[in-house]
């Protein structure tokens, strides 16, 4: 059993207080990790992770969405090429809040094989 782990929290996914699994076997959560892992930090595969750890607390350009949804790509293109994705669709959208640091939020839709697809929003902290 996969235990569902939420991207907004980063946290187990609970319902009623159990850990609630996740919903597409797996593929949700290996779609996380791939975005949060620092790309070439995992030891057992230098190809899995991504660079979006590369903008978080730079300063605020305009250039960052487009860098964010094509790290995004780069970093779940794996997923489709194993046969566990049949598509994976990245956008972005830019929020600021009242002190002016902003947020980028990269939403994805997964397709699984299977048919299945499951939506999260992904968090990104810009000054």
């Amino acid at each position: 059993m996969d235990i569902f782990v939420n991207p907004t929290t980063s946290d187990y996914q609970l319902v009623d207080g159990a850990p609630s699994r996740d919903p597409m076997a797996g593929l949700a959560n290996a779609a996380y990790f791939r975005l949060m892992t620092p790309l070439g930090s995992y030891w057992a595969d230098p190809t899995l992770g991504s660079r979006l750890h590369e903008l978080e607390r730079q300063k605020d350009l305009g250039r960052h969405s487009v860098l964010a949804k094509q790290y995004a790509q780069a970093a779940l293109k794996p997923l489709m090429d194993d046969g566990r994705a049949s598509s994976i669709d990245v956008s972005v959208a830019h929020e600021k809040d009242g002190t002016g640091a902003g947020r980028i939020y990269l939403a994805i839709v997964l397709t699984a094989v299977s048919g299945e697809q499951t939506t999260f929003r992904l968090p990104l902290k810009v000054i």
